[in-house]
């Protein structure tokens, strides 16, 4: 790789979908930061190419896809990496990230987030595989925690342990999902809290918080509602651990105006800035609680 480049403390932003390309054009709101998904640009020459150089000049810019499957057996894309250093350069990007994942086998691509069996041979495969990764890009790949509802019965290693090992010996670098943890804490029965301290937390560039869906038996990760009170708290718990941390809120389905996506990256900047939960998430409907993780047996 060149010479590494700067992971900087962005603030809070929010994720770019289509739905406020017009306001954000129109208005220009005041708001730290944008991630794009990186699929919905790298192939486009029309209006979301134009709309994405139109806020790059405004707002620092991170790339997110949903396609490298880092976790696969298939050979690895180049034709996908070198388009995402084309955009990279375009826009100035301030890091690429993925997930921890497969998302396909021979060339077929589900268009879902699989899990990985946690274990030394799935460790070393990943682990090599983001070395040519990062090297191609010629940055540090960064990687997200999956949310998960099974579990494989070649496990060998925890979830965190495998994240800490991955980015150890690889030296990637760290997006931390906090509403992931949480949906796989509840689903998988384990404390989310103590996930988040095994992690090397001086490799965490980036949290997201997302809101998702709960059957009571297990959790979903949906991205279509409010962040609970649950996720909140564990983010409020983690950012004692890490300090300043650009945070990002996910909504991708029933998305509401901007205003109301910025309203809610807001609470994470008051947390930040007070110590405590703001009023409004404590006195919300939506009041999970951290300690819900624990109390249910899911049917998974």
């Amino acid at each position: 790789m060149e010479k590494e480049k700067a992971f900087p403390y962005l603030g809070f932003g929010l994720g770019l979908r289509s739905k406020h390309f017009q306001y954000i054009l129109n208005n220009k709101p005041e708001i730290d930061w944008f991630e794009i998904i990186s699929e919905n640009f790298i192939d486009s020459k029309g209006f979301p190419r134009y709309v994405i150089h139109q806020i790059a000049e405004r707002y620092p810019v991170v790339m997110h896809g949903v396609s490298m499957s880092i976790g696969s057996t298939d050979p690895i894309n180049f034709d996908y990496l070198k388009k995402l250093k084309v955009m990279e350069k375009e826009i100035n990007a301030q890091w690429i990230s993925d997930h921890l994942c497969w998302t396909g086998v021979l060339g077929k691509n589900t268009h879902d987030l699989l899990p990985l069996p946690l274990n030394e041979e799935t460790l070393k495969h990943v682990v090599e595989r983001i070395k040519v990764v990062s090297d191609f890009l010629e940055r540090p790949l960064v990687l997200e925690n999956p949310s998960s509802y099974l579990q494989f019965k070649s496990d060998t290693l925890t979830e965190w342990d495998f994240i800490r090992e991955m980015a150890n010996q690889s030296d990637c670098r760290l997006l931390l999902d906090l509403n992931n943890v949480y949906v796989s804490s509840f689903n998988h029965q384990f404390d989310p809290f103590e996930y988040v301290k095994a992690l090397p937390l001086e490799k965490v560039v980036q949290f997201h918080l997302a809101g998702h869906l709960n059957k009571g038996t297990h959790i979903i990760d949906t991205h279509d509602n409010h962040v609970v009170q649950a996720v909140w708290e564990l983010y409020q718990k983690t950012i004692q651990l890490t300090g300043p941390v650009s945070t990002l809120l996910e909504w991708d389905s029933n998305i509401p105006e901007f205003p109301e996506l910025k309203k809610e990256v807001l609470k994470a900047k008051a947390i930040f800035e007070n110590g405590k939960l703001p009023e409004e998430v404590l006195i919300s409907n939506n009041t999970e609680t951290v300690s819900n993780a624990l109390s249910t047996t899911p049917a998974i």
